[in-house]
């Protein structure tokens, strides 16, 4: 063995040196990732990108002067968690809220952010930012409404066009909660409440307005009815009129085994009981 490596060992130091080049220039791209070559600073080459020539692979660089910077291919997450935002009805919300991107420019994304973490750090405060001016112009139940579609289509436009200059592109927005803060969401359930009994006192003075209403009309008829009837025959509704008064006075609904009343034969009170003559 060691008179083969002392006849070939120049042959040995080659392959060895080979392999290490081999090592140190071969470089594989997996199908989820996409790769940019940079030399000597500058971006010279891309391998698995969006709409690109080349497809996942392995691929070689020249070693010590190229450098390779992976970047995702898959969709990433942008979350804002707990924002306060203002709404046009001045309620302070707390929104919950994501986005979803991919990098579609590789290039472009190592030139301005460096790495997807830096994307991730330029998108923030322009979320936040677009979903406050986006809120802003509706009130917290239009945001329970189907509204609230439309107003995530606008912030995923503006965050998009915002998002492009950094190589990627927001595919979605979503607001996963909005809610009232703890200490105003009292404030507004002790306001609806007083809403609610000032309504129901309105309500219920209207209620009593429209009844005297409906009784003085009916009282105004019931005379008009008396009136006309004691036009038509007087003698009757004299009659009828000592028959209600007799039995309001003669009469004991609580106990009428009790009732009692003593009076002359003479009285004018009782002539209906007299007859007519």
């Amino acid at each position: 063995m060691s008179n083969f490596l002392q006849n070939h060992r120049y042959t040995v130091i080659a392959l060895g040196v080979l392999l290490v080049i081999f090592m140190m220039s071969a470089y594989i791209v997996p199908e989820e990732e996409q790769a940019v070559i940079i030399r000597t600073g500058e971006p010279v080459g891309t391998v698995n990108t969006p709409n690109g020539t080349t497809n996942a692979g392995i691929y070689f660089r020249v070693p010590f002067i190229d450098s390779v910077r992976r970047v995702e291919k898959r969709l990433l997450d942008l979350e804002m968690t707990d924002e306060e935002v203002l709404s046009a009805d001045q309620q302070r919300l707390l929104v919950n809220a994501y986005a979803r991107f991919r990098i579609t420019d590789p290039v472009r994304m190592v030139e301005r952010a460096g790495s997807t973490d830096g994307v991730r750090n330029a998108l923030q405060p322009i979320l936040n930012s677009v979903l406050r001016q986006e809120l802003g112009r509706r009130t917290f139940q239009a945001m329970l409404t189907a509204e609230r579609g439309s107003a995530l289509a606008n912030v995923r436009a503006n965050l998009d066009r915002q998002a492009r200059q950094y190589g990627a592109e927001v595919v979605d927005v979503k607001i996963m909660r909005t809610d009232l803060p703890e200490a105003p969401l009292q404030s507004a359930f002790r306001r609806m409440e007083s809403d609610r009994a000032r309504e129901a006192r309105t309500i219920r003075a209207q209620g009593d307005r429209d009844a005297r209403i409906i009784r003085a009309d009916a009282d105004a008829e019931a005379a008009r009815i008396y009136a006309e009837s004691f036009g038509q025959d007087a003698e009757f509704y004299d009659f009828y009129r000592a028959m209600q008064s007799y039995d309001a006075t003669f009469s004991n609904s609580e106990n009428p085994s009790e009732s009692s009343i003593i009076l002359s034969p003479d009285n004018e009170y009782l002539r209906q009981f007299r007859g007519r003559r």
